[in-house]
């Protein structure tokens, strides 16, 4: 099912309650098109990440770049990863 982002926001609930039940939901706007899909937040790959151990190897690479063991990556850099492990 293909709808409009006019149509998607007057409706909200209605193809909501579609995707949940398992069928495609594709909303064409001008930015492009998006999939409605349902998610579970506590099995979702993204809500496992360890924050803590996160923040303690970001810490661990700034202290080392300080003490001129690291050289960081540049903001271009940064954004070209995660460019490439978003596709």
């Amino acid at each position: 099912m293909i709808i409009t982002g006019t149509d998607f926001r007057t409706n909200q609930s209605k193809y909501i309650g579609v995707a949940y039940r398992g069928e495609d939901v594709v909303v064409k706007a001008r930015a492009g098109c998006f999939k409605v899909v349902p998610v579970d937040i506590f099995n979702d790959a993204d809500a496992q990440r360890d924050i803590k151990a996160d923040l303690t190897g970001a810490f661990k690479e700034v202290m080392e770049h300080m003490q001129g063991k690291r050289k960081l990556r540049t903001a271009t850099e940064l954004l070209d990863e995660l460019r490439n492990t978003r596709n």
